[in-house]
């Protein structure tokens, strides 16, 4: 890959969000930027280290993804279950682009991982015998699915996790938008800068200074029209890391949830999930007829991996010129639906339908990102000081499509890891006393930023072109819309000197309109169907050519470098083991 800039990294953009220069600052050692299940995780190790930790959050504390997680947490927590199952079953779904190495770290100390969250104060479903009680999720060939209230995992999880934050003191920022990595003279992390929205502490545009940054700040799923996301996975982590410098991996592998309930083929935003374990627990997909369409395309049916529900979805959808399918549960009964999964049935309900009398009308869409911010096994990006882990980040554990419930014991094992490097390279470094010196912050704007009004453009382009189905035209068409866009706003800053006015609406329009143009590049460039990238121009799966990486990074003048890596090995992180590779 051809170097750009002269920091340490050799990647350094010079890009930074247009915005007020920070009005005031906060030191720490370390400062964690999202409140999920990793960005907590590594919160707690890295407070109980003895480090200043600081934890910056979009909106309150629990308003993640996570609070929406309903299946639960995958690990080999039962009878005759073992780590090299769990691994075997993870490889299978990622379609040959996993790191083996980040999967047997993630499979080997998971069930410890999940011990610890239980200690921390977490409450799972358990049996009549005291034992955790485990379900079963697609791909997965034994129950390992530890869940709790029934279908509100992520819930509980949260609950425990901020609960232990604000018992142990740890200072949190709330509603507070982060904007660019500050970096220091040698290029290497010096903090972020972030605006507060509402009253507080602290209001307005900020900064915190400190050596170490660790990105947790999920998906990005509102990159599309309809999604399970909330409302705040608007990719902020992927385009700040990519504004940055840092390199990100994998982007076109987002999975579409093949069953997420239906409101109407205009529906937009958050839309209401129904978990995996609902099939898990014997629910069947059936067309209008009431035929089970996955009968015979897979030998687990409708618990076949995510990727291939969804587009056996898809196809029955199109061969009968339907809108959707629906998922049969009426034989679970009301005492099941009510205890085991009362959340699903109340939004159900909420919508009028009732899964105890008739069958769910649901349809594929956007839910998770495999890929984001390239990381090692220690969760380093390419940028010193820069950490990422959970969704933002791409660990190499999913591959081309994440096994169901790996995702939480993601942000579990790789938040501690990261901690416990942040903690080492302290005790090594004596950063402890290291105040970092940012660069100065741009006192006029030098990119444009998007008007709030973009953020439905970049939705209503990507979902057209770059969805559960993809073409090179229709990935063509994606990125001429894309470019129309970022066109028009890049104009009337060189016409005029304007651009949009800096605020949450206009830097998350501009983030979105960033991380969407990196998935149809890669997305354009991996010309195969695997995993959760379905090309219908290119229907096989090509081991011999696209048996590896999609690895992009943003250049000073916004274009876009990308290259793919030589096999299915991702490079190392750090520039000191990196050999120079050459843009293909």
């Amino acid at each position: 890959m051809s170097a750009t800039g002269t920091t340490a990294t050799g990647t350094a953009t010079g890009i930074r969000l247009h915005a007020p220069a920070p009005g005031w600052s906060v030191t720490a050692d370390v400062v964690i930027v999202g409140s999920g299940v990793a960005g907590l995780t590594a919160a707690l190790r890295c407070q109980a280290a003895g480090l200043r930790t600081v934890v910056v959050t979009k909106a309150r504390l629990d308003d993640g993804s996570t609070r929406w997680a309903q299946g639960g947490v995958a690990a080999a927590l039962g009878e005759g279950d073992t780590p090299e199952q769990h691994l075997d079953d993870t490889l299978v779904a990622g379609a040959g682009l996993c790191d083996e190495e980040a999967v047997r770290t993630l499979v080997t100390e998971g069930p410890d991982a999940v011990r610890r969250l239980i200690a921390t104060g977490a409450h799972f479903d358990e049996s009549a015998d005291g034992a955790l009680a485990l379900t079963r999720e697609g791909g997965h060939h034994r129950r390992r699915i530890a869940h709790a209230g029934g279908d509100a995992t992520g819930a509980e999880i949260s609950r425990a996790l901020v609960e232990a934050v604000r018992a142990r003191g740890i200072r949190t920022v709330e509603n507070a938008l982060v904007l660019d990595l500050l970096t220091d003279a040698d290029g290497r992390t010096a903090g972020v800068s972030l605006h507060v929205m509402g009253e507080g502490q602290h209001d307005g545009v900020g900064a915190v200074l400190a050596p170490a940054v660790v990105l947790a700040t999920g998906g990005m799923g509102q990159v599309f029209s309809a999604t399970t996301n909330p409302h705040v996975s608007t990719g902020d982590g992927v385009a700040l890391a990519l504004r940055a410098g840092a390199e990100v991996s994998d982007l076109e592998f987002v999975q579409f949830h093949p069953t997420v309930l239906f409101l109407g083929a205009d529906a937009e935003g958050q839309q209401p999930l129904v978990s995996e374990a609902v099939r898990g627990e014997g629910a069947h997909l059936v067309d209008a007829g009431g035929v089970r369409f996955m009968v015979g395309q897979h030998e687990l049916a409708e618990l076949a991996p995510r990727d291939i529900v969804a587009k056996g979805i898809m196809r029955r959808m199109q061969e009968l010129g339907a809108e959707h399918m629906y998922l049969d549960a009426r034989h679970f009964g009301a005492e099941m639906w009510e205890t085991r999964f009362p959340t699903i049935l109340a939004a159900c309900r909420a919508h009028g339908i009732d899964p105890i009398t008739e069958p769910i009308p649901v349809a594929p869409a956007a839910h998770y990102a495999s890929g984001g911010v390239r990381t090692d096994l220690q969760g380093r990006t390419t940028v010193p000081g820069l950490y990422a882990c959970g969704e933002v980040a791409c660990t190499g554990v999913h591959g081309a499509n994440r096994l169901a419930s790996n995702s939480l014991l993601e942000g579990l094992v790789y938040a501690e890891r990261i901690a416990d490097d942040i903690a080492a390279n302290h005790r090594e470094n004596g950063l402890h006393a290291r105040v970092p010196a940012p660069v100065p912050h741009p006192e006029t704007p030098t990119h444009a930023l998007m008007p709030p009004e973009a953020r439905f453009a970049v939705q209503r382009v990507m979902t057209r072109g770059a969805g559960v189905l993809r073409s090179a035209d229709s990935l063509a068409e994606a990125a001429a819309g894309l470019g129309r866009i970022h066109a028009e706003a890049a104009g009337a800053l060189a016409e005029n000197g304007k651009t949009s006015e800096p605020g949450v609406d206009t830097w998350e329009a501009t983030n979105l309109l960033c991380v969407a143009r990196v998935l149809v590049a890669a997305a354009r460039r991996r010309e195969e169907t695997r995993g959760c990238h379905w090309r219908e121009d290119h229907a096989d799966r090509d081991d011999a050519a696209w048996r590896r990486h999609i690895v992009v990074r943003l250049n000073p003048d916004r274009t876009l470098a990308v290259h793919t890596t030589p096999t299915a090995e991702f490079p190392p992180t750090r520039p000191e083991c990196r050999t120079n590779q050459q843009e293909q």
